[in-house]
């Protein structure tokens, strides 16, 4: 039996949130707003952009319900080297988050993990945790959050 790399896995999850709708024949609610519920592409250029406070960038690139229930949002976000991390937060919805760029910390439950390209990161609901940049250059990652309060 082959094994999976990291990549194919964070490819693979970051996929299903994304291709759960279209694969599903028994939508939610067709015609709500917000459903996720037909194939569809995201170019960078489109995505919504904004500034965070800690001179870091983020861009939206989805958020809705997929036609199988599940509350989904994806964004993508940057750090800048020595720029200082958002502090620590909790959630109490789960984020599967993919490294793509630079070297990250990542500070949870009194512990830090580092991470390059390729890494993973599952923080799970009511985990207190922040991001840090750990290297010389821009940190890029992509979180894709499932359930709990995923804001519309």
């Amino acid at each position: 039996m082959k094994e999976i790399t990291r990549r194919e896995i964070c490819v693979t999850l970051s996929a299903l949130a994304i291709s759960a709708a279209a694969e599903s024949q028994t939508p939610a609610a067709p015609s709500a707003p917000g459903t996720l519920s037909q194939a569809k592409v995201f170019p960078f250029d489109q995505m919504p952009s904004r500034k965070m406070a800690n001179g870091g960038e983020s861009r939206d690139v989805l958020r809705g319900t997929l036609a199988t229930g599940e509350v989904v949002a994806v964004h993508e976000s940057e750090q800048p080297a020595g720029t200082p991390p958002n502090p620590l937060h909790t959630i109490q919805h789960s984020e599967v988050i993919v490294i793509v760029q630079g070297t990250v910390i990542f500070e949870h439950d009194g512990k830090s993990d580092k991470l390059g390209p390729g890494g993973v990161i599952l923080v799970t609901p009511g985990t207190q945790h922040a991001i840090r940049n750990a290297g010389d250059e821009t940190a890029k990652y992509c979180v894709v959050q499932i359930g709990g309060d995923v804001k519309k």
